[in-house]
């Protein structure tokens, strides 16, 4: 459970850096 909590949250970070390069 812990891990999936970790890759979930991982995933999120990444989209949020895909969009704020994309603004860039």
């Amino acid at each position: 459970m812990k891990q999936n909590k970790i890759r979930a949250f991982t995933l999120v970070e990444l989209i949020v850096v895909i969009t704020i390069l994309a603004i860039l």
